[in-house]
């Protein structure tokens, strides 16, 4: 496969966009991990996530 002259340049852009993908993938993994602990540490407490029963719910 030849690139031409410009071969440089194609391999730092997908070598860059490679670079970016994996470190959103690391970047969301990382936030999942920390976004559980976090509801963990709530649910310990006493807190969750689950609405009283009635609240929400609107009479028509």
């Amino acid at each position: 496969m030849d690139l031409g002259p410009h071969a440089g340049f194609i391999w730092a852009s997908y070598g860059l966009c490679l670079l970016t993908v994996l470190g959103l993938i690391a970047w969301v993994r990382i936030d999942k991990a920390q976004q559980e602990k976090a509801l963990k540490d709530l649910a310990a407490r006493g807190i969750s996530r689950a609405r009283p029963a009635g609240e929400g719910k609107t009479s028509s």
